[in-house]
């Protein structure tokens, strides 16, 4: 008899495989962390004035995947796989950062957390729509965090955000 293979989740099997792995699984809803993230980069100002906007789809992605640190199963199929810690906090100090990729963008940004690997900063808009920003640009994830967990852990080719 063969194993099922199938998920019973909306991901993939090894996508859905590593973030069983990191803690997560369907229905986790840490609202009370969510919150406290979001009380934290509301309340922080930059030497600039620059402020976070934080907005439902940021926290409902933390209150979902927020503190997970997932690590993919395999080799990725382009690229390495990223090693994700999804903790808003690291992109505290990227407010301007963000709202500068925002304006480009016609939308808010807030940090979502980061590729632990190269310290790439991961983000979500007011749409869902996720985004990384590291030392060589910005790229686009995804429409969905499910879509950007998906490209992220299976080493599949993120888009890069060009002025067009």
């Amino acid at each position: 008899m063969h194993a099922d293979r199938s998920s019973t989740t909306r991901f993939s099997v090894s996508v859905d495989a590593a973030l069983r792995s990191a803690g997560w699984q369907p229905g986790r809803w840490d609202i009370k962390q969510a919150e406290y993230w979001a009380d934290a980069l509301r309340g922080h100002v930059s030497p600039a004035g620059h402020r976070h906007a934080v907005f439902p789809a940021a926290v409902e992605a933390w209150a979902e995947f927020g503190g997970l640190r997932v690590t993919a199963p395999g080799p990725g199929r382009q690229l390495a796989p990223s090693t994700l810690h999804l903790d808003p906090l690291h992109g505290l100090h990227m407010a301007r950062t963000l709202g500068d990729l925002g304006r480009a963008l016609d939308t808010e940004i807030c940090p979502l957390g980061e590729e632990a690997d190269s310290r790439a900063l991961l983000a979500v808009d007011v749409e869902g729509r996720v985004y990384t920003l590291d030392h060589t640009g910005d790229w686009y994830l995804g429409p969905t965090l499910d879509t950007a967990l998906t490209t992220l852990l299976s080493g599949i080719p993120p888009i890069r955000l060009t002025a067009a």
